[in-house]
């Protein structure tokens, strides 16, 4: 008999987006539906201008579908206020990004720590859980150090340790290796395989076949519309972590 299916943790139904170009309406996306189940790692692929960038937006709240529906943990948020929005974005959401976005004077600790802050948790729980996620990515050792003082590889994790400080529901990454030299990108990608394979969800935005392979499903966009939607085998890694 097989397993209940995990439920799923996204779900994208005809969602549009359309930008205004002077006197033009410009379509970004039109008509994109997919669902990602929980503990999935899901990369988006796609020629410039397929949309994938828009879809990463729409996914972290930071924009709206013009249409359609999205639900995040079963909750509606197309259309719920920027209130709303920037308190589930908070809460359920990390992000890393191709360029890193620290804060060049804080140390590690201090980057790592400021999405606690704005949530109010207090202080000894963020000591905790910030020391926790510097340890998951290797970085128990440079916890006093500012980005100028730290690897490119050494600030993405930094990067991707803040992300998973808030404990999010979803791991959105744009381009995470787009910055890298080729070892600090495995590593990189070494740590999304294994926060994947002890139940982080992951949609990650990337232009190379060989970074999307350390994902277990690619969904394709072609002119703002999925292409198509893959499974691949996880990689000996996550299957050796999941064990």
């Amino acid at each position: 008999m097989s397993g209940v299916q995990p439920a799923s943790i996204i779900e994208l139904s005809d969602v549009t987006k359309v930008h205004e170009s002077g006197d033009l309406l410009v379509a970004a996306l039109g008509g994109v539906s997919f669902a990602v189940r929980e503990g999935e790692f899901v990369a988006i692929m796609g020629a410039s201008g397929s949309g994938k960038t828009t879809l990463l937006g729409i996914l972290g709240l930071l924009d709206r579908p013009t249409s359609g529906s999205y639900r995040l943990v079963d909750t509606e948020v197309a259309t719920l206020d920027e209130t709303r929005r920037a308190r589930i974005r908070g809460e359920r959401i990390g992000f890393v990004f191709q360029a890193y976005n620290l804060i060049p004077r804080a140390t590690a600790f201090k980057n790592v720590e400021l999405p606690l802050v704005y949530s109010r948790v207090p202080a000894r729980e963020r000591r905790t859980r910030v020391l926790e996620a510097l340890g998951e990515v290797g970085l128990s050792d440079r916890v006093g150090h500012v980005p100028t003082q730290l690897s490119g590889g050494q600030q993405q994790r930094v990067a991707i340790a803040r992300a998973l400080v808030v404990r999010p529901s979803v791991l959105l990454a744009d381009e995470p290796t787009g910055n890298l030299d080729s070892r600090s990108a495995d590593d990189v990608l070494s740590i999304l395989e294994r926060v994947n394979a002890q139940g982080a969800t992951i949609v990650m935005v990337t232009h190379s076949n060989e970074v999307a392979a350390h994902a277990s499903r690619i969904v394709r966009l072609a002119d703002g519309l999925v292409e198509a939607d893959e499974a691949l085998e996880r990689s000996p890694l996550a299957l050796e972590v999941a064990r």
